[in-house]
């Protein structure tokens, strides 16, 4: 299986954004099939425009939701795990358990999760030009610091994003 760790917004998305995330979502299951676990942190925002799409497309989805919000209803279809955790804590979770990090435009959450999957090494793919303060993560890509522990590809295309993705995670493409 290939655990694919989401950031994304928790508010309300911009129009193209929610269609990006639907694209991006295609376009994963066609390179990687059911090999395929999207792993989230909660079914709001964004993240429920994702789950609901894969879902709807066969795909499986692991939602791990903070403490605050883990006795809301969610999916049917979804694995939820109830870990007890704080947001920040939550999204430890959420980066340790993934293979890759992909960002579809956020704020400080999101940034709280490419940091981490940065220092925890894992390769963090970021869609930005959405206008969301996630976009200025082009501006310290592809390294934060001089450690270079991971990659980071900054991308403003969600075609790029797939291909990407699916190249790391050495699905056919």
């Amino acid at each position: 299986m290939k655990y694919v760790g989401i950031a994304a917004y928790s508010g309300e998305a911009p129009p193209d954004l929610i269609n990006d995330t639907k694209e991006f979502v295609k376009g994963l299951v066609s390179c990687c099939g059911n090999e395929l676990v999207l792993v989230v942190g909660g079914y709001w925002g964004l993240m429920k425009v994702l789950v609901d799409e894969a879902l709807s497309l066969g795909v499986k989805v692991l939602i791990i939701p903070p403490i605050e919000l883990e006795n809301i209803s969610y999916p049917e279809n979804s694995l939820v795990i109830k870990s007890g955790t704080s947001y920040r804590l939550r999204s430890v979770i959420l980066v340790r358990t993934s293979d890759v990090l992909v960002a579809l435009g956020g704020a400080g959450g999101t940034f709280q999760e490419i940091v981490t999957a940065y220092d925890e090494g894992k390769p963090t793919f970021v869609l930005g030009g959405k206008g969301l303060p996630t976009d200025k993560v082009k501006y310290i890509a592809p390294y934060i610091d001089d450690r270079r522990t991971s990659k980071i590809v900054y991308v403003e295309d969600v075609n790029e994003l797939v291909l990407g993705v699916c190249r790391e995670l050495k699905c056919s493409t």
